[in-house]
């Protein structure tokens, strides 16, 4: 199918099996395919292989800077770049790449990032003047909102999970010409971690799969060490050359927004409630493993968690992360027997990467891609996680506000929800005077029918389809409440709901971790 040769508009699209009108192709010339439910298979099950390298002795691949980086792997107009984000809003290497690219006149460049913060609303400029040409990856903050105003047409931007973009990258969905990788400590042949230095940010695992595709990968490091670099996250097999530089980016900076836990008191009993809902259930038990984001209420969950299982000497299988320090705690104190981490979300979780043997780095190839032989997500007994909008059919909105404007990444969401056998969002009602449970979210991130049950302060919405967990949670006496009453409820307390002012340009394509379209996001008027 010929893509289109300008911004993608409403009447273009078509219907995909949740009702949601997405494109069948983009500016780019991929084709998109329709959502078609949570297990559709691969269309082709070969993926791209990975390059060959030459290697001669003796070999040190260290360059001075960024643009004798670019020089050495002859980086030029219209080649994709990709990054990781495990730095978050302290990352530096990503603006730091951008303005060597701009100064050395370098345009067209497509931008592949696992996810850009609000530091870089730096880039902004680049994308006016054409060294960017369009971004693929989670947007949060200033981007997003440039995005939604229409900065980034006619090429909208295409938001994955986590898992969803190691398959993409696995497919050839996206063919990498350079990864430009942040280590807090590598080696002159290029062996590199996160877990140590002055700049530690913990596990590597958005890292992998671009080290493993990507035409050529430069390692940026502030911390250069002698042979063998320890631990070796990604071995040296996988380099073509080591930038020094002064700063990767600021540690503290990798918490933004996400590790503090709830003080709110509803909220404080919504992640009770969580609690009584999988005791009720009959999940809290020996072999338990769960997934839970970095956002206050999942904090107090997994806080609330590591109490129970202390005090009924239950031992948990494993946590996979992103991990932050209440996690450790529930190792350390022998509550659960790994963590599987492949994103740290404070301090405390990077420390114990180093010092726990059985909290342990994956890859999100492990984590989450849905195309390979076993994900980690798929052995979870349970997620909780957090949710912008929910709607009466129990689709998940994280990515877009009730206006329309794209300022939030999908995350692990999908993956996890998908992958776990019970899947519990908490949110509360309200947030300020805006509904959260609404007759129809404004964008769909996580289908409906991967979602087991919604806690909020005002009651516990169970999915009808989970007649199971409905039964045993009557028993239990929890106070539940159909889905449609607590939307009737929300509009009580606030009256309309808001509804998005948009118009029919496509700024962003939401893909389900398969690689299919769920939704698409308009253009604010």
């Amino acid at each position: 199918m010929a893509a289109p040769d300008g911004p993608i508009l409403k009447d273009g699209l078509v219907e995909n099996s949740i009702g949601r009108f997405v494109p069948t192709s983009t500016p780019q010339g991929r084709r998109v395919r329709p959502y078609r439910g949570l297990h559709s298979p691969p269309e082709v099950m070969r993926g791209i292989g990975r390059p060959l390298r030459r290697s001669v002795p003796p070999e040190n691949k260290v360059v001075e800077g960024i643009e004798a980086a670019i020089k050495k792997v002859e980086l030029s107009d219209g080649m994709v770049i990709s990054f990781h984000h495990h730095l978050r809003n302290g990352d530096l290497v990503v603006n730091m790449v951008l303005d060597a690219i701009h100064k050395m006149g370098i345009k067209d460049i497509g931008l592949f990032p696992t996810a850009l913060f609000p530091i870089h609303e730096h880039l902004i400029p680049y994308i006016k003047d054409g060294t960017i040409r369009w971004i693929e990856g989670s947007l949060n903050g200033p981007l997003g909102k440039f995005a939604s105003e229409g900065g980034l047409l006619p090429y909208p931007v295409i938001l994955r999970t986590h898992g969803g973009r190691t398959r993409a990258i696995e497919a050839g969905d996206v063919e990498i010409d350079v990864a430009f990788i942040a280590a807090s400590a590598a080696d002159q042949a290029g062996n590199m971690t996160g877990a140590v230095g002055p700049s530690a940010f913990g596990a590597m695992g958005f890292a992998f799969a671009d080290a493993w595709y990507a035409k050529k990968v430069v390692v940026v490091t502030d911390n250069l060490v002698p042979y063998p670099c320890t631990p070796i996250s990604i071995p040296s097999t996988y380099v073509d050359v080591v930038a020094k530089v002064d700063r990767i980016g600021d540690p503290e900076g990798i918490g933004w927004g996400t590790t503090q836990i709830t003080r709110d008191p509803k909220m404080l009993m919504v992640a009770r409630r969580v609690i009584e809902v999988l005791d009720a259930a009959g999940y809290l038990k020996d072999g338990f493993s769960f997934q839970a984001g970095a956002g206050g209420t999942s904090l107090a969950v997994v806080k609330y968690l590591g109490d129970y299982f202390k005090e009924k000497g239950i031992v948990g299988s494993f946590a996979m992360g992103g991990t932050t320090g209440y996690v450790v705690r529930m190792l350390e104190e022998g509550t659960i027997r790994a963590i599987l981490d492949a994103q740290a979300f404070d301090l405390e979780a990077i420390q114990s990467l180093t010092r726990n043997p059985n909290h342990m780095e994956v890859s999100h190839h492990h984590f989450g891609n849905p195309h390979t032989g076993g994900p980690i997500t798929h052995q979870q007994t349970a997620c909780f996680l957090g949710a912008t909008e929910v709607d009466i059919d129990f689709n998940v909105n994280v990515n877009t506000h009730s206006n329309g404007y794209l300022l939030h990444g999908t995350g692990g969401h999908t993956d996890a929800a998908v992958g776990s056998e019970v899947t519990i969002i908490t949110a509360p009602l309200i947030r300020g005077r805006i509904p959260v449970v609404r007759e129809r979210v404004t964008t769909v991130t996580t289908p409906g029918e991967a979602v087991d049950v919604v806690v909020t302060d005002h009651g516990i919405a169970v999915n009808p389809r989970r007649e199971d967990l409905l039964e045993s949670l009557k028993r239990a006496k929890l106070p539940l409440v159909d889905i449609e009453e607590l939307m009737k409820k929300a509009r009580r307390l606030v009256g309309r709901e808001m509804t998005a002012d948009v118009g029919d340009e496509v700024i962003a394509i939401i893909e389900y971790r398969t690689g299919e379209a769920i939704d698409s996001v308009f253009r604010v008027k």
